[in-house]
């Protein structure tokens, strides 16, 4: 169990690199930026998933946007870290140290908010949740990479 949630927080935060790497520019002749439309696909598929009733997505929501909102914090931190000057072992282990920190700060972020979708919804939803989230973050890496690999393509042709 304990290396399924590593995984999953590894997939979140490769995913969420992706999402903020792609976000930053806005489709040409398009006003919503890319992080909006990926937000607005997670939030379709999310509600698809766990088939939530009105009354259910108005308390869901708010706690998965601010969980959201917590685990982009502890992303940046990472990535924060990982800029980090490694050139000497006292560094290298204070950077070690720090990453098993955020990491472990993550589990304890979806540790409560486990407990904060049990008050939302029914547990059969929500024991979905993480799961309905690693699936669609697997599809946008899949569409991703089939558009990065179309661009390429139109590049290669005349």
């Amino acid at each position: 169990m304990k290396h399924f949630n590593i995984l999953g927080f590894l997939m979140a935060v490769m995913c969420c690199l992706v999402i903020r790497a792609s976000a930053q520019q806005p489709e040409p002749g398009d006003n919503a930026t890319l992080k909006d439309k990926i937000r607005a696909a997670e939030i379709g598929y999310l509600s698809k998933q766990l088939e939530l009733t009105p009354a259910e997505a108005e308390k869901f929501w708010p706690i998965y946007n601010n969980y959201t909102h917590e685990v982009e914090l502890l992303i940046a931190e990472r990535r924060r870290n990982k800029q980090q000057d490694r050139s000497n072992d006292d560094a290298a282990r204070q950077a070690l140290d720090k990453e098993m920190d955020i990491e472990q700060r993550m589990v304890n972020v979806r540790t409560r908010y486990k407990q904060e979708f049990l008050k939302a919804l029914p547990p059969r939803k929500a024991s979905s949740v993480f799961k309905a989230e690693r699936e669609f973050r697997t599809q946008l890496f899949r569409q991703l990479k089939e558009r990065g690999a179309d661009r390429n393509l139109r590049r290669v042709r005349p």
